[in-house]
């Protein structure tokens, strides 16, 4: 099985970076492990979303992003996480949602 995107560099990174994969009880959690999730600023009535946080390991993140960004743009044919993608695309961090589900994906696989 292959995902778009994902070559021997990122397969290879990413599980060098994940280590033990038996860890994570839910595949959704490794996207939450590479930190690619929004931070939040919460104070009395005041509830921020911000940019991803830098928490993490920085190589991980990065070739997800990269992984998510070449998927939404350049793939040649279509595929379910690619539509949904683009769906969201106008929403902000679409790219960074795309880069989590792809996260959880690899680790399924």
């Amino acid at each position: 099985m292959s995902v778009p995107g994902v070559g021997p560099i990122i397969a290879l990174t990413y599980i060098s970076t994940i280590e033990y994969p038996r860890r994570f009880v839910r595949s959704e959690d490794v996207g939450a492990d590479a930190w690619l999730v929004t931070r939040r600023s919460q104070s009395g009535n005041r509830d921020v979303s911000g940019h991803i946080s830098k928490a993490g390991d920085p190589m991980l993140r990065k070739a997800l992003y990269e992984v998510a960004n070449v998927a939404l743009t350049q793939a040649k044919r279509p595929f379910a996480l690619q539509q949904w993608g683009r769906k969201m695309a106008e929403a902000k961090g679409a790219r960074t949602a795309v880069a989590r589900k792809l996260a959880a994906l690899l680790h399924s696989l």
